[in-house]
């Protein structure tokens, strides 16, 4: 037994022994660059994590397509009683930059990349024609309005509305650039996202 199990290992008895009690569940992408429990510096069972292509929520739809995401959110509320919920968005997204080029070729004749990132193509179709930004901007654009898209999903799930109008849930979004490995905030009163603040 060697690296961080073996550093941690009291840690990892305790849970195996106790379960886990997380307070905070992550959405974040499966961008093997934006790994959550890295960027906040978490340690074992501090944070219940779900990652997708772009971090997307799905709305509330039982009997709809998009069940492993709501399946975790349901887990974490109802039985993990999380109180914070953060969706996690990243710089260089290629989920996102898929959404941004409809048109290109699909992965796989199944294209599943290309149907779940159905999920923000509203918005997609409208950052994506407006000339005025460059490429990059617009793929910045869209990696931060998803993030609300997911926040705004989030809130069509009873579990989380109910929790969160009796203020026992709080959501947040993020948005991690990787270049510079900052960590933005989305301001819950504008939705604008907010460089951290030099202590």
């Amino acid at each position: 037994m060697s690296g961080r199990y073996a550093a941690e290992s009291g840690r990892y008895r305790t849970l195996a022994r106790e379960g886990q009690a997380p307070e905070t569940m992550v959405i974040a992408c499966c961008d093997s660059r934006s790994a959550p429990e890295v960027i906040f510096d978490a340690g074992p069972g501090e944070l219940f994590v779900v990652r997708n292509v772009a971090n997307l929520v799905p709305p509330y739809e039982p009997d709809g397509e998009f069940h492993a995401t709501s399946a975790a959110l349901e887990f974490a509320v109802q039985s993990l009683k999380v109180k914070h919920i953060v969706v996690m968005g990243h710089g260089r997204c290629g989920g996102i930059k898929a959404a941004l080029s409809p048109g290109s070729s699909p992965l796989s004749p199944g294209d599943f990349i290309g149907k779940w990132m159905s999920l923000v193509s509203p918005a997609a179709g409208l950052v994506a024609n407006n000339t005025l930004m460059t490429a990059g901007e617009r793929q910045t654009a869209l990696e931060r309005i998803s993030v609300r898209y997911s926040i705004a999903n989030l809130r069509t799930f009873p579990c989380v509305d109910i929790l969160e109008r009796k203020e026992r849930l709080t959501l947040h979004g993020a948005w991690f650039d990787i270049s510079t490995g900052e960590l933005w905030l989305m301001n819950p009163e504008t939705g604008d996202f907010e460089r951290p603040q030099e202590a």
